[in-house]
């Protein structure tokens, strides 16, 4: 058997299923493609993680587009990170060209443009429904990763949410947490003392420097209500198709705080609100997560741990996670290792540290004795790359360098106008734009502070009253004791006295002699 039969047996052995699967490409061997040496991912393995990594401009986008608008069409929605705002054209029919044709003649299937359901997304103000979350959703310990907080600190954030729940009071955003946290150390310190122990002030400020932090990143943007429900993400349309939920981000880059916020919160809400699915035939979700070293580089080591635990469990909830980056080397070894389908687009060898991140990247992927890999992996073209995933029995399948097929839909973005159609027909979109502010924690905890300083004026005026009668009545007294004290007053009240009681006695006819006689 010549070394071309082997290897067409070998991709073919190896990429035979029994279940449904998704068309990538066409093996190749020594620059040929392999037309009808068909590379194929099982859905039912769908939910074992993956990869899809290479360098700027070798195709990871379109690989991402292939995926997701695939999965589409077998009934299985899917969660997109559009960071760089390239990801809107899966929503219309690709417009064809002769190369496409050219390129799937050689992979040996046909060429048909589609597009797919798609639901736009926004955390910020970019078009489209907005995602929220409340601060209590999070919990005590989620949230205090997020802010990175050490022991001490966290377990002042716990007596927040105890404080709150314990007096009913709705922890919404982080207007709530900041006032709930600044009345427990301030007016109401005595009573939460009392109850929950000594709350270090320099704790606070470390905690309060933390939000605002979070806040400078827009974070306000997120927290409240209405919340997501995440059972949103996994509708269909009439036709069955999965429904593609972009969710644009091309604001956020600099705010990479906020996009780990939400990508850990999103998925702790999916682990903690869907059904064990056990081993189903496709899953119920995938998720791809586009410049995925933003989740990872601004994370605390606390928060790298929570992340680990929640790529390590979600699997059996039936959703999977597609980490979209330019190097393996991005995402955690921890991570890396969960990932069972793993798509190597061209990595370029510019720098020596290039050249040994291309070695550590080979180390990644099977060992083929058709591909060096370490070579291979620089020598890739734009839409071609070396693919291994698991098969249904969960054991990785040949590498296959691949050709891959074309998106079926447009791979150029939508205008404006396109996107705002597309936004009008939304049936969530009203849902989660409403504006709500129904009264929380800040509110409460305000008016009643209102409430103790306007009692506290109230006896402070009394007391100002009644200084100022018992002042007046004093002055009053004291006036009085001056004059009757005075010796020139007590000698003049004498006189007048003496000479009332001559007049009185002249006209009763009674003289002073008389007097004196009797």
């Amino acid at each position: 058997m010549s070394k071309k039969e082997q290897f067409i047996k070998e991709i073919n052995d190896g990429y035979t299923f029994k279940g449904r699967f998704i068309v990538l490409g066409s093996a190749m061997l020594d620059g040929a493609c392999m037309t009808n040496t068909l590379v194929k991912i099982p859905l039912k393995t769908m939910n074992r993680h993956g990869l899809i990594a290479g360098a700027t401009g070798s195709g990871k986008t379109k690989t991402l587009q292939i995926l997701a608008e695939h999965l589409s069409q077998q009934g299985v929605p899917s969660l997109l990170m559009d960071i760089k705002g390239d990801l809107s054209g899966i929503a219309a029919p690709s417009e064809g060209h002769p190369k496409i044709d050219e390129r799937h003649a050689q992979i040996g299937i046909p060429f048909e443009a589609g597009a797919s359901p798609v639901e736009f997304l926004s955390l910020s103000s970019e078009p489209g429904a907005r995602l929220r979350a409340t601060v209590l959703e999070f919990g005590p310990v989620l949230f205090s990763k997020i802010l990175g907080l050490n022991d001490t600190q966290a377990g002042i954030v716990a007596v927040v949410y105890k404080y709150c729940d314990d007096n009913k009071l709705p922890l919404l955003d982080l207007a709530d947490f900041k006032q709930t946290l600044q009345y427990i150390t301030n007016e109401g310190k005595e009573d939460a003392e009392k109850l929950y122990g000594r709350i270090s002030s320099a704790s606070v400020g470390t905690i309060m420097r933390k939000i605002i932090e979070l806040e400078q990143q827009d974070a306000e943007r997120f927290f409240g209500e209405r919340s997501f429900d995440v059972d949103d993400l996994i509708r269909t349309d009439k036709n069955g198709r999965g429904i593609v939920s972009v969710l644009r981000l091309t604001d956020i880059q600099d705010r990479p705080k906020l996009f780990s916020t939400f990508m850990l919160q999103m998925l702790a809400e999916i682990y903690s609100n869907f059904p064990e699915e056990g081993d189903a035939e496709k899953p119920k979700l995938v998720i791809f997560i586009d410049e995925a070293h933003l989740v990872f580089e601004e994370a605390s080591d606390a928060l790298m741990d929570q992340i680990e635990v929640i790529v390590k469990l979600i699997r059996s909830k039936g959703v999977g996670l597609f980490f979209v980056t330019q190097n393996p080397a991005d995402i955690p070894d921890d991570v890396l290792g969960q990932l069972g389908l793993k798509i190597q687009h061209a990595l370029r060898a510019f720098t020596a540290k290039d050249r040994k991140a291309i070695k550590l990247a080979a180390q990644n992927y099977p060992i083929s004795e058709f591909y060096d890999v370490a070579q291979a992996v620089t020598e890739l073209g734009i839409g071609e790359a070396l693919v291994t995933a698991l098969n249904e029995k969960g054991i990785p399948t040949p590498l296959a360098h691949t050709l891959l097929r074309a998106p079926e839909s447009r791979m150029d973005v939508l205008t404006e106008r396109e996107i705002d159609s597309i936004i009008r027909k939304s049936e969530i979109i009203d849902k989660y734009n409403e504006e709500i502010n129904r009264e929380s924690a800040h509110e409460i905890l305000t008016k009643k502070l209102e409430e103790a300083q306007d009692e506290t004026i109230q006896k402070e005026m009394r007391a100002q009253r009644e200084r100022a009668r018992s002042t007046s009545s004093r002055q009053e007294k004291s006036a009085i004791e001056k004059i009757i004290g005075n010796p020139t007053t007590r000698q003049v009240a004498r006189t007048v006295a003496r000479e009332l009681t001559r007049g009185l006695l002249g006209v009763l006819g009674i003289s002073s002699t008389t007097r004196r006689k009797r």
